[in-house]
Order: structure tokens, then C-alpha cells, then sequence
């Protein structure tokens, strides 16, 4: 599909957006004007710089301004699930929002979808993974840490180790979801594989930029997948090094492209397709 058609917005075009401070780094608008593209959609998806003191100004004033709801980046996330007038259990559970849906009356209601596109990512590219197949060790406690273990402890997986540089962020991750997990701490990571069936990096080890994950894999059965939610680069040293010992990988550019479907499908009306147009033309932006 050539992205260079020209597209003619109507007076009854559907517009989102992306609110963050800076917005700028943002894929999504890329992403969802991908799909407004394929499917000729008459819609709009735009950026928007908000400063944090004018967040909540922002958001009451969507509705007003005729938006159909708007995705949430940092440093937004937190804060906006405290502002919504509705909010799903998983906003609930996990505290942040990052999708944002006007209703018919005007009200604005919160959803989280980091754990749908994570899951959504990991049957896609690793289809032989079972949730009840054992452990799953989740490395770093952040906010990403917290959605993908809410996902992962609703999808059946048996039990979750937080395995977190500073162990009292992984001690209150637990404390807050209140499920089947435990923590672990960071020097004893190699020793937390063992009989796990799925081990993924939420840190921003391994990074562009940042030091690589030091890990050693020796403990992880043979049959484990491994995933990676960073994307730049798309192969990262852990990924490398899990394809060198034959483990199934996962990189993370899935989980940025499935967690915006719910969001296109709330806004615009469609369900839209995750396709190997989609990743080239989203891996084309990143240089990769």
C-alpha cells in the first residue's frame, strides 16, 4: 500500500490523538495513520503536547472538541487514571491509562491495553506458548511490569517472579496486584529461570543507549520462550543470545502495534490488521 495517496478529511471525519509531554517520540501516530490509509477511513489521528499543569484541562475539553477519544503516553498515565470518569478493572488494578474513549454522553472512560497487546504479541509470534505451562519471570517492576503480570496472572499462568534491581519496587508490585507472585531479587535472576516457561524483559536493559541485560540463560528449559518488549533495536542482546541456545523469542515491536487495535477499533469503527506491512512500515521510522 502506498502511503503517499492523497486522503480528504469530510466535516463528519473522526478524530483521536496521542497526549504526552514531549509527544514528539510518539509512533502512534504513524501506527494509526497506517491504518486510516489501508482502510480509507474519514479520520484523523494527531499528536498533542500537553504539559502536565493542563491535563486535566485537556481531557475535560476532548468531548467538547468533538474527539472520539485520544491513546495517553508519559508522563500522563498515572495521572489520568485519577481523572476519567469511568475506568475498566485493569486501570484498577494496575493504575494507568492508555486508552481513552469519549462516550456518547460525553463521558471519558479509561482502559489499559499494554497487557492485551502483550498477550496478543506473544500468541502471534510464539504459538506453541501455554499459559499453564509454568513460571513466568518478569524482569523489572515498572509500569509495563505491572500490566503484563495483571495479563499474564488473568491468563492462567501459575505464578509470576518480579525480579527488579531494587526489591522493594517488585514487593509493592506484588502488594498492589495481590496474586500469584513472589519476588526475587536481582542477584539471584539466573537462579529464578528454573521450570519457568516464559522469561521477559520490561527493563530498558539492552536498550539503544542503555547497558545490556547480563543474564545467564543456563537455568531456562530448553522448551521456555523468551521476550523482549523493548524494540530499539529489535533484536537485543537477550533476544540474540536466547536464538543463539535455540529458545523461541518474541521482540517487543508487537506489543506496541496490538496494544493500539482496541483503541482504532473504539475511535474509528474496525478492527484493524497487525501485518508484516504494518511492522516494515513502523520498523522503516525506527531505522531498523
Amino acid at each position: 500500500m502506498s502511503m503517499k495517496t492523497v486522503r480528504v478529511l469530510s466535516g463528519k471525519a473522526r478524530v483521536a490523538g496521542v497526549m504526552g509531554w514531549p509527544v514528539a517520540h510518539s509512533r502512534s501516530p504513524r501506527l494509526h495513520g497506517y491504518w486510516l490509509a489501508k482502510y480509507e477511513i474519514d479520520g484523523a489521528y494527531v499528536p498533542l503536547a500537553v504539559r502536565p499543569e493542563n491535563l486535566a484541562a485537556a481531557l475535560s475539553a476532548l468531548s467538547k472538541l468533538g474527539f472520539a477519544g485520544v491513546n495517553v503516553t508519559v508522563p500522563h498515565k498515572e495521572t489520568v487514571a485519577g481523572l476519567v470518569d469511568e475506568c475498566n478493572p485493569t486501570v484498577l488494578r494496575i493504575g494507568a491509562v492508555n486508552t481513552v474513549v469519549i462516550g456518547s454522553d460525553g463521558r471519558v472512560i479509561g482502559n489499559n491495553t499494554d497487557g492485551y497487546g502483550f498477550l496478543e504479541n506473544l500468541r502471534e509470534r510464539a504459538p506453541s506458548w501455554r499459559a499453564g505451562a509454568g513460571a513466568a519471570v518478569l524482569l523489572g517492576a515498572g509500569g509495563a511490569a505491572r500490566a503484563i503480570a495483571a495479563a499474564l496472572l488473568d491468563s492462567g499462568v501459575p505464578l509470576v517472579r518480579i525480579v527488579n534491581r531494587t526489591r522493594a519496587r517488585a514487593d509493592e508490585l506484588i502488594r498492589v496486584l495481590d496474586g500469584r507472585l513472589e519476588a526475587v531479587d536481582w542477584e539471584h535472576r539466573a537462579k529464578a529461570l528454573e521450570g519457568a516457561a516464559l522469561l521477559v524483559n520490561t527493563t530498558t536493559l539492552g536498550m539503544v543507549g542503555q547497558p545490556p541485560l547480563a543474564i545467564d540463560l543456563a537455568a531456562l528449559p530448553r522448551t521456555a520462550v523468551v521476550n523482549d518488549i523493548v524494540y530499539v533495536p529489535l533484536e537485543t542482546p537477550l533476544l540474540t543470545a536466547a536464538r543463539a541456545r535455540g529458545y523461541p523469542v518474541v521482540d517487543g515491536l508487537g506489543m506496541l502495534l496490538h496494544q493500539a487495535r482496541p483503541g482504532f477499533r473504539a475511535w474509528f469503527g474496525r478492527d484493524p490488521e497487525v501485518d508484516q506491512g504494518l511492522r516494515d512500515f513502523i520498523l522503516a521510522d525506527l531505522g531498523a
